[in-house]
C-alpha cells in the first residue's frame, strides 16, 4: 500500500518515484442508500497558467474521454459504482503532458444529485488513489473521511507542477453543486478577458489553415458545449448523432430581432448544439419570408457575423430600407410551409440518411397558411425528422401551439415553445426546452421504424 493522505496534504511524486513516467489514478465508492440509482462521475480539468483550460478538449469526462495532447485518458462512465475495485480510472503519460498544462484537477460528481436528492452523505469508502501504471505499484490514496451532509459534487485531488517536478494534493473540498459549478470556474473567464486586448488561440489539428479564432468567441463556445453536454447526459441521448439544422424567420416584423443582434446572438447558441450532435458538427441554415434560402453551413469557425454576412449588412440596409437585403429578396411576409417542405426534400431525397434530423425553427409568429403546415408536419412524420419550433417576441402562432393535439401523424415529431426575451433565458434553460421532447421521439421513432 502507499503512502496514506490526509485532506490536505501533499506529495511530491517526482521523489516518491523519480522513474514515474505513467500514473494512473483510480476512483472508488460504494452508495449506502439502497434502492436508488445513483451515477456518479469522475471528471478532468487540466489547466494552464490561469488556472483555466486552455482548450475544451483538455476537459475530459464522459463525453470527451481522451486529451488533446493524448496524456490523459479516462476509461469512461461507470453508473453503478459496483465492484470493490476502482470504479473509474484516469490514466495520465506525464512525459506527453503539455507543458502549459499547470494542474490537473480531478472532480467528482453527482448526476443530477441536486434534482434527485442526493449527496455524498449516502456515499461511503470513497477514495483516490495514484499508482505506477507500468508496475502496478500503489503510491499514494486518499480516503475520503470527512462528512458531507449536503454536498453533490467534490474536489477529490490535483496532480501539479512545482520546480519542475511532479506533485499530488489530496483536497477533499465538496460543494453542493454539480459538474456545471466546475465547468463554469475551470473555463475561460470570458468577462475577464473581455477586459484585455483579445489576441488569436490556434484552433484544432484539422482547423490549422482556417482563420484563428477570437479567444473570447473561443471560450464562449467551449462554455456553451459543455452545458449541452451537461443536458445531452441529463436527457439520456449523450452519444447520439443527428443532423441539426437552423431554420430563421427573416419577414419585416423579424427586423428588430436582427437589427439588435438577437438572431446572431441565438445563432451562437445553437452552432455548440450541431457541434454535439450533428454527424460532421456543421449548422445547415434556411431563411424565409414569403419564400426561402438555403444558404452557407455555420461551424465554429464562421458562426462569428454570420448573420450580417447573410442576411446583408445591417445598418446599410435598416437606413435605407429599413430592413436587412435578404428581407428584401425573399419577401416580408411568412410562408414557414414552402421551407417545412424544403427540408424534408433535402434530407430525405438529396440527402437521405438513417440518422435523425432536429431541426431548431425560430420565428416571430404571423402563422396563416395552417392547414399547409399541417399538412407537411404530418407527411414529415414518416421521417427520421423532429422539428423543434421556438416562438420569439410574437403573436398568432397558430397551430404551432396545438401541436400537441395535432392528429394523423405515426409519431409525434414537432414541439413548440415561446420566448418574450432570447437575453432573459439562461444557457440551461434554452437546451433544457430544446432537447425536451427529442429523446421521446428518439424512442418512439424506433418503436415504429422510422429510425434504426
Amino acid at each position: 500500500m502507499g503512502i496514506q493522505l490526509t485532506k490536505g496534504e501533499r506529495l511530491n511524486l517526482s521523489k516518491a518515484a523519480p522513474d514515474l513516467k505513467q500514473v494512473a489514478i483510480g476512483l472508488g465508492w460504494e452508495v449506502s442508500q439502497v434502492g436508488q440509482s445513483y451515477d456518479i462521475d469522475a471528471s478532468v480539468f487540466m489547466l494552464g497558467a490561469a488556472g483555466k483550460i486552455i482548450h475544451e478538449k483538455y476537459f475530459v469526462f464522459y463525453n470527451n474521454l481522451k486529451s488533446l495532447d493524448g496524456s490523459l485518458r479516462h476509461s469512461g462512465d461507470n453508473r453503478t459504482g459496483q465492484g470493490e475495485d476502482d470504479d473509474e480510472t484516469i490514466y495520465v503519460d506525464l512525459t506527453k503532458v503539455k507543458i502549459a498544462i499547470e494542474q490537473i484537477v480531478f472532480v467528482v460528481t453527482i448526476h443530477e444529485g441536486l434534482e434527485k436528492s442526493q449527496n455524498f452523505s449516502q456515499v461511503k469508502n470513497a477514495f483516490i488513489r495514484l499508482y505506477n501504471q507500468e508496475t502496478g505499484i500503489e503510491l499514494a490514496r486518499y480516503d475520503l473521511k470527512e462528512d458531507f451532509a449536503q454536498e453533490t459534487a467534490l474536489e477529490f485531488g490535483r496532480l501539479y507542477r512545482k520546480d519542475l517536478a511532479w506533485r499530488f494534493q489530496a483536497v477533499g473540498e465538496g460543494y453542493n453543486a454539480g459538474l456545471q459549478s466546475f465547468v463554469d470556474r475551470y473555463f475561460v473567464d470570458t468577462k475577464q478577458e473581455e477586459k484585455k486586448v483579445k489576441k488569436p488561440v490556434l484552433t484544432p489539428e484539422k482547423e490549422t489553415k482556417q482563420q484563428p479564432i477570437d479567444i473570447t468567441k473561443k471560450a464562449d463556445i467551449i462554455l456553451l458545449k459543455a452545458k449541452v453536454d451537461i443536458c445531452l447526459k441529463k436527457k439520456g441521448i449523450e452519444g447520439i448523432l443527428a443532423r441539426v439544422a437552423l431554420v430563421l424567420d427573416i419577414s419585416g416584423s423579424m427586423s428588430h430581432q436582427y437589427s439588435s443582434g438577437a438572431v446572431q446572438a441565438f445563432l451562437e447558441r445553437i452552432v455548440p448544439v450541431a457541434s454535439r450532435l450533428d454527424d460532421d458538427a456543421t449548422l445547415d441554415v434556411w431563411f424565409f419570408g414569403s419564400t426561402f434560402k438555403r444558404t452557407r453551413s455555420v461551424t465554429e469557425t464562421n458562426v462569428d457575423g454570420y448573420i450580417t454576412k447573410e442576411a446583408g449588412e445591417m445598418k446599410r440596409a435598416l437606413l435605407v430600407f429599413k430592413m436587412p437585403s435578404l428581407m428584401l429578396e425573399l419577401g416580408g411576409g411568412n410562408n414557414e410551409s414552402l421551407v417545412i417542405q424544403d427540408v424534408i426534400k433535402k434530407y430525405t431525397q438529396e440527402k437521405a440518411s438513417k440518422l435523425p434530423t432536429f431541426i431548431v425553427f425560430l420565428s416571430d409568429g404571423g402563422v396563416t397558411n395552417e392547414q399547409e403546415i399541417k399538412k407537411s408536419i404530418v407527411e414529415a412524420a414518416k421521417y427520421p425528422i423532429f422539428w423543434q419550433f421556438v416562438g420569439l417576441a410574437g403573436f398568432n402562432y397558430g397551430i404551432l401551439e396545438r401541436l400537441d393535439s395535432m392528429g394523423g401523424r405515426l409519431v409525434d415529431n414537432a414541439n413548440f415553445f415561446h420566448l418574450d426575451d432570447l437575453g432573459k433565458i439562461t444557457d440551461e434553460q434554452l437546451y433544457e426546452r430544446l432537447l425536451n421532447e427529442f429523446p421521446a421521439w428518439i424512442k418512439q421513432a424506433r418503436l415504429k421504424g422510422i429510425l434504426k
